[in-house]
């Protein structure tokens, strides 16, 4: 299969590990277990993938800086060329989200997830990864172009089973997501289309911020200023100067972008734009 996807033109391929913990594996419901993932990233090396990329979730249930340290050093000795590294968030309506609430697994620490953030830049960083994004890695020349496109807030058209696409100014939309039904409409060339969400000024303006912010080099302010026509940086002075005063945003004049301190606590810095 693998080999037939390389044959029609796939050049990358990307699959979530999540942890090479069984037991954590378990925890978050995952279907596969660590051997599933190391004998996938075989597979796809043997097809002739020459651009892999895998995720890894720190901060997990009773995972220590040690565990999560090992998770890195295995990820590193597959040697993928990219790697997205996330801290986990507790969604509502999840199998885990559930066990926080009932007190089967413990809320998350956040210090320790801090300590694991910093212990991935580092680790990686020496291994010759660049941070490109703030849960991107990757080796020289293995940006993901995909999940670029998302950040860069221009036109991305996908194409399957639930997938989303953007028209690159207010227009969102995205495909059914049940795989029978799916195939059904497409046999009667019907659409797929099952959701269109038409963004106002103020969510496309917010959007644009946090998602440019999330990229190494953060926002262009004149390009800001010339799709939206506002100043960024007096828009929203106040609570910058707050992120400024704590070293979490820093400014060249041309660029507003996060520092390594602000890619810890983006989110606190994406909400002023919502």
């Amino acid at each position: 299969t693998l080999r037939g996807y390389k044959r029609l033109g796939v050049n990358r391929a990307s699959f979530g590990v999540q942890t090479f913990n069984d037991r954590s594996l378990k925890i978050l419901a995952r279907g596969h277990d660590a051997d599933d993932a190391r004998q996938t990233f075989e597979l796809l090396k043997k097809a002739g993938f020459e651009n892999v990329s895998f995720d890894l979730i720190g901060g997990l249930p009773n995972q220590t800086v040690k565990d999560w340290e090992k998770n890195l050093d295995e990820a590193l000795e597959l040697d993928p060329e990219h790697i997205s590294l996330y801290l986990l968030e507790i969604n509502e309506g999840t199998p885990l989200a559930e066990q926080i609430r009932s007190k089967r697994q413990p809320m998350p620490d956040e210090d320790l997830a801090g300590d694991m953030y910093e212990l991935m830049v580092e680790k990686l960083t020496a291994k010759g990864f660049e941070q490109y994004e703030v849960s991107s890695f990757a080796k020289s020349g293995f940006r993901s172009r995909h999940n670029t496109k998302y950040w860069k807030f221009i036109p991305y058209f996908s194409f399957g089973v639930s997938a989303h696409s953007f028209d690159g100014e207010r227009t969102r939309w995205s495909n059914e997501r049940d795989t029978a039904r799916y195939i059904s409409l497409i046999e009667n060339n019907e659409s797929p289309v099952v959701e269109k969400i038409e963004m106002d000024e103020k969510a496309a303006r917010a959007e644009y911020a946090f998602l440019r912010l999330r990229l190494k080099e953060g926002i262009d302010l004149e390009q800001f200023q010339k799709q939206f026509g506002t100043d960024l940086l007096e828009e929203h002075k106040s609570d910058l100067e707050n992120f400024f005063r704590s070293n979490l945003i820093e400014t060249d004049g041309k660029h507003l972008r996060l520092t390594r301190k602000g890619m810890l606590f983006s989110n606190e810095v994406f909400e002023i734009f919502l």
